[in-house]
């Protein structure tokens, strides 16, 4: 079990700002984004434009295997502005 924390356009998205779902251990990082997005729909409309972290890690939307722990923390993050 994991907890999912939504920022900006994400947590719009999904009318919420964390919840907490059950993933197995070991997932790609895309395989944890699509049962995100099974969950809310409405997201596949940011997928090109957020960012994954796991632990406070930046991770990329791809096959990279995450090991994850209970309670870990899987932030979706708006694009940061650039200027």
């Amino acid at each position: 079990v994991v907890e999912v924390l939504y920022f900006a356009k994400s947590a719009e998205i999904a009318g919420i700002r964390s919840e907490t779902i059950s993933v197995p251990q070991e997932i790609k990082a895309l395989q944890l984004w699509n049962e995100i997005e099974t969950r809310h729909p409405g997201l596949a409309d940011v997928r090109n434009q957020v960012i994954l972290a796991v632990r406070q890690e930046y991770v990329e939307l791809g096959d990279q295997l995450l090991l994850l722990q209970s309670g870990d923390e899987i932030a979706i993050i708006p694009p940061i502005s650039g200027g």
